[in-house]
């Protein structure tokens, strides 16, 4: 692996990944969120034959469609750049992180591609029975295959079921079923696929109030908004769990995460979580002795709880979990990071004697090395460190990032609520204010999306996969050059591939669903 390598290709690198994945979570939650929408309202058809429900489920479907094609295209250049730019990633963990991606691909795209045919050109030529199966079919391939990208996302933050093999150099599974159903992978699951439920849903209210505004199919716009609005307060009210429950599970695995979102750098029990604040950008080290807040409001004993379901637990801080010193979960004290670098390289040191000894036929020193080796592998990517500081992730944008993800999600429980209330007592048709609220919360929704993954991403750094392997290490070698351009050329072509998607979306909501405006009850 590199030991050394120039600080502008990891960056660049890195920014060509995460200019990727951003685009491609543009896409991808909302097809998971229409997917089930549109699932519900041909139900409605098949159970009633209201030729209503069928074009109003294909209206929905010609959304889910434009989405999913340009999200296929992202995501498959997403999956490229693991062997391009990171390839030393890919040789280190590729027989643990290939396997859920394989599985994804084979069967849950299959599944996906085999149906969504049928569900868009199979309308009149198969039965009513078949034609529903597929799509629910498409609804629940799409769900699988987040299923298993996320479960290859969690492994990277919170690696299990595996073991170091000194002979390959590589992470080996041992054991599929702790890599596959993991907590980190479940909760992982639900939070990411809740926030495209909460997304789909916000879309197709958003687009309906459009309707509503411009007094255009209103019946469509009304039952639309009715079942979209149920299904989104339940997965809002979801998500505001497994937000809880992911808050838990980092502050045992990711405690740095935890951390950086807080911008919490002295440890204490009882810890209180900030619900408003500002932080101080004098602020650049953790020991640096600047207060980390210009001001802030807390919420006593919040983060404690977050963390830990305890007010009155221990949350270390930033400062704690570098200098160490602090009882952990498991009844251990927290080594200093210092410490956790030298052990790291000691067993840097240890493997290449073990794997000198074993070209040399040297079984004394190859056992010895062995031992050595075991001794310190937990601490394997430690080694790799060289400053303490480079284990602090970007205070400011977890933090801020937490912040704006966290106010939308209770947001949007509201707005849910305030819909099917207004719904309920038949006002919603008439409430302009609330129309513009609706399309207005459209791109709130996807910026909720990117903020989550900022935090899960970012708040990893400086680690690809947590304490095991740096994104230092992990990079391809690769001309730095040929990473900014096809940084710039990927930024284009998708760029291009949005301004499409979003004017071809537009031009059929325009068009609007193939419903007479008098049956609709307009006039």
């Amino acid at each position: 692996m590199i030991a050394n390598v120039d600080t502008s290709l990891v960056d660049w690198s890195r920014a060509q990944f995460a200019l990727t994945a951003m685009y491609h979570w543009i896409f991808v939650p909302l097809t998971l969120g229409l997917s089930v929408i549109q699932a519900v309202m041909e139900t409605m058809y098949y159970r009633t034959g209201d030729e209503f429900w069928k074009k109003t489920a294909k209206f929905w479907m010609k959304i889910f469609g434009i989405n999913f094609a340009v999200g296929v295209a992202t995501g498959l250049i997403l999956e490229f750049e693991f062997g391009t730019n990171w390839s030393n990633y890919s040789w280190f963990v590729g027989d643990i992180f290939g396997a859920p991606l394989a599985i994804e691909g084979i069967l849950a795209f299959f599944m996906e591609a085999t149906f969504i045919a049928v569900m868009f050109f199979g309308w009149d030529k198969v039965s009513k029975k078949f034609h529903l199966a597929s799509t629910w079919l498409v609804s629940l391939g799409a769900t699988l295959s987040a299923w298993w990208i996320l479960v290859a996302n969690a492994w990277m933050q919170h690696p299990v079921g595996m073991q170091f093999n000194p002979d390959t150099v590589r992470n080996e599974m041992v054991d599929f079923m702790a890599v596959a159903f993991s907590p980190d992978a479940v909760n992982k699951f639900f939070h990411s696929v809740l926030s495209g439920w909460v997304l789909g849903a916000v879309f197709v209210v958003g687009v309906s109030c459009w309707f509503l505004l411009k007094n255009r199919q209103r019946r469509f716009a009304l039952k639309s908004i009715k079942i979209a609005a149920v299904f989104g307060i339940i997965s809002a009210g979801l998500i505001v769990f497994t937000g809880h429950v992911a808050g838990t599970i980092i502050g045992k695995s990711q405690p740095m995460k935890l951390a950086a979102a807080e911008g919490f750098y002295e440890g204490k029990e009882g810890a209180g979580l900030v619900a408003v604040g500002l932080l101080n950008p004098a602020k650049q080290t953790y020991n640096d002795g600047e207060d980390p807040f210009i001001f802030r409001i807390e919420i006593p004993k919040m983060l404690s709880f977050l963390a830990n379901s305890n007010f009155d637990s221990f949350v270390p801080g930033i400062a704690d979990i570098i200098e160490g010193g602090y009882e952990q979960d498991d009844g251990t004290i927290a080594l200093p990071a210092e410490e956790k670098i030298e052990r790291g390289k000691k067993a840097i040191t240890a493997l290449a004697h073990y794997r000198e000894a074993g070209k040399s036929g040297d079984e004394a020193t190859k056992a010895a090395a062995y031992k050595d080796f075991q001794e310190n592998v937990e601490y394997f990517g430690y080694g790799y460190i060289k400053d303490v500081n480079e284990l602090v992730p970007s205070v400011p944008l977890n933090f801020y990032s937490f912040r704006i993800m966290v106010v939308l999600g209770f947001y949007f429980v509201l707005f849910f609520i305030v819909v099917i209330y207004l719904g309920y007592k038949e006002k919603l048709h008439k409430m302009k204010w609330m129309h513009w609220i609706g399309v207005l919360t459209i791109p709130l929704a996807y910026i909720a999306g990117q903020a989550g993954w900022i935090v899960a991403e970012v708040g990893r750094q400086p680690w690809a996969i947590q304490d095991l392997l740096p994104v230092t290490v992990a990079v391809s070698k690769l001309d730095v050059s040929s990473v900014k351009l096809t940084f710039f050329i990927f930024a284009f072509l998708f760029t291009m591939m949005l301004i499409a998607a979003v004017g071809i979306s537009i031009r059929e909501i325009r068009k609007g669903p193939d419903l007479p405006e008098l049956e609709e009850g307009n006039n």
